[in-house]
């Protein structure tokens, strides 16, 4: 059994994909690299994944499929993994080598020692296009460093600490066993391949190194925001989605539903700021049924979220305060950097 299986969803990624596959190649025999060619159509995309798969066929698979979005990318590597972890890497994005090998050793060991965690955690690097300073998400001040830890020892999340697709390497069969799948021709997936798992997972590890290098800056990314407004009703899919599939009163342990509910906030957050944003009428009627939405499937969340910090700035009434939500989105913006 290999250690750690790497899908690569890919969909006309001939500009970057070799780049993302050569930075994960030096896993050697203990990594499977899963290409899933999405239905590329207009360049090179299935050709060089056949010729990785040719020249490496104890390590890479070639796997090619009718035009899914990236979340059926995502399901396919998953239903293809023999690896003991899982973890997706985005065709242009890439890890960073040394980290990347850090990562396998520890994995290795706690695999010898019988410590098979369901999750293991790193950073994760902006590496935005033209931005001078890089900055980096980590998560000292949330979690235990270098030892076995459950949700109980998880400390406080700072804002933007949020676990993402490109933190987080799961334990493969607690993602097959909860019955994780991602829904097909949808943008922004990445959030529920997260979130669902989230009560499933037991035990955890977090190694403060910069594994995943998260480019951003293309125009044509689904992060970009003009791209973001131009697609807000798959946005405001995930949000319901992720609404509709916990009752978070029923997760018992605290910090673990705290942490859902603070991830909740945020996707709502950003529906609701994109929809301002786009400036219609029917953005903003969106935004209200969106609101209406959470508050007809669970009350009490909604009054929590909704007079939140962060529910207040997305709701402040008329032109004025829609300015001011705004100017916030933007002053975060500035902060994070995350699009």
């Amino acid at each position: 059994m290999k250690l750690l299986s790497i899908a690569v969803p890919c969909y006309n990624s001939e500009d970057y994909m070799r780049n993302c596959i050569e930075t994960l190649l030096p896993g050697g025999e203990e990594v499977e690299i899963i290409i899933v060619d999405d239905g590329s159509t207009k360049d090179r995309t299935a050709e060089i994944a056949d010729e990785y798969a040719a020249k490496y066929p104890s390590i890479v698979k070639a796997v090619h499929q009718e035009n899914g979005g990236h979340g059926a990318a995502v399901n396919t590597g998953l239903k293809n993994a023999t690896g003991l972890y899982f973890k997706v890497v985005d065709s242009d994005d890439w890890l960073d080598p040394e980290s990347y090998r850090t990562v396998l050793a520890k994995l290795s060991e706690l695999v010898r020692k019988g410590d098979t965690v369901d999750m293991m955690i790193c950073n994760y690097v902006y590496e935005k296009q033209g931005a001078r300073r890089k900055k980096t998400v980590r998560y000292t001040a949330a979690f235990p460093q270098d030892q076995v830890f459950t949700w109980n020892d998880v400390k406080h999340f700072r804002l933007g600490q949020y676990i993402l697709m490109h933190s987080a390497i799961y334990r493969t069969h607690m993602l097959t066993d909860c019955g994780l799948e991602l829904p097909e021709h949808t943008f922004y997936v990445d959030n529920i391949f997260v979130y669902y798992p989230l009560p499933y997972v037991r035990t955890l590890y977090y190694m403060d190194i910069d594994l995943y290098r998260y480019f951003i800056g293309r125009s044509d990314q689904s992060v970009n925001e003009s791209v973001m407004i131009g697609r807000v009703d798959q946005q405001i899919k995930v949000n319901k989605i992720m609404i509709d599939q916990y009752d978070l009163k029923s997760i018992q342990n605290v910090k673990l539903r705290k942490y859902m509910i603070s991830y909740l906030d945020i996707m709502m957050t950003v529906s609701s700021i994109m929809l301002i944003r786009s400036g219609t009428k029917e953005s903003l009627e969106k935004k209200k049924d969106l609101w209406r939405y959470l508050r007809k499937k669970d009350p009490g969340l909604y009054y929590k979220l909704y007079f939140g910090i962060f529910g207040r700035a997305m709701n402040l009434p008329g032109k004025g305060g829609r300015k001011v939500s705004v100017v916030a989105y933007k002053l975060a913006n500035k902060v994070m950097g995350f699009n």
